[in-house]
């Protein structure tokens, strides 16, 4: 058995490793298709929820969130374990959404290509989205972000986390240039940069942080929607 699961866990970091290289749209998507019954592999879920979960005002039970990217539905399982019993996940895999589905975590899934097309709810629904795992280089664009703003409700909260091993640090810092940009537009404010030296284990030795024990860096990042201002005059 355990020669059996430690095959599974390289064959899941190789097919990790594959998806860094990939750039076009369909071919993540494909990608995505043939690793959801690896997914549930790395410890960026946890990581996340644990910061969300210290932020969000009111009783957790009470707060609407949605799952960004929501892959087999590991953030879910987070959430549900913090009384957070109130969710929505949505993905542009269906098969991730299939294992998610099984878990019975969601009150409602969506088939959703993040980049391509508007998230499937009105502006200022949510008191907190999520987004872990996908902002990186090949998968969604840094261009979506303002959308997942777009449908949290002001003084609602927005988590997102990144990468941080080399392959991904042009990515990181576009994506760093377009949060700064919505701060400084008033849109939002951050609240948590968290930088965690062991987010995953590393795909290659090129990538491995000496003294992580072959891990990569990752970064949570945590910003509230601005309350609603009322207009002068």
């Amino acid at each position: 058995m355990a020669q059996e699961e430690g095959g599974s866990l390289c064959e899941a970091w190789a097919r990790v490793g594959s998806l860094h290289r990939i750039t076009d749209l369909a071919h993540t998507l494909h990608f995505y298709e043939r690793w959801a019954p690896y997914y549930d592999q790395y410890r960026a879920p946890r990581l996340a929820v644990d910061c969300l979960s210290q932020a969000l005002p009111g009783p957790p039970h009470a707060a609407l969130i949605l799952d960004v990217a929501c892959g087999t539905g590991l953030v879910a399982v987070e959430l549900q374990a913090r009384g957070f019993l109130q969710l929505h996940g949505l993905d542009g895999s269906p098969a991730m959404l299939k294992q998610a589905q099984a878990r019975g975590l969601y009150q409602q899934l969506s088939l959703c290509t993040l980049g391509q097309e508007p998230l499937p709810s009105p502006e200022g629904t949510y008191d907190a989205v999520l987004m872990v795992g996908a902002l990186s280089d090949g998968q969604v664009p840094c261009s979506a972000v303002p959308e997942l703003l777009r449908v949290t409700k002001p003084g609602g909260l927005v988590c997102l986390t990144t990468r941080a091993n080399p392959s991904n640090l042009r990515y990181k810092e576009a994506l760093e240039a377009t949060l700064d940009r919505l701060e400084q537009a008033g849109e939002w404010e951050r609240l948590v940069a968290w930088t965690v030296d062991r987010w995953e284990l590393a795909t290659s030795k090129l990538e491995e942080v000496p003294g992580t024990d072959g891990y990569i860096p990752g970064i949570v990042y945590l910003y509230r929607k601005q309350e609603a201002t009322q207009v002068e005059g």
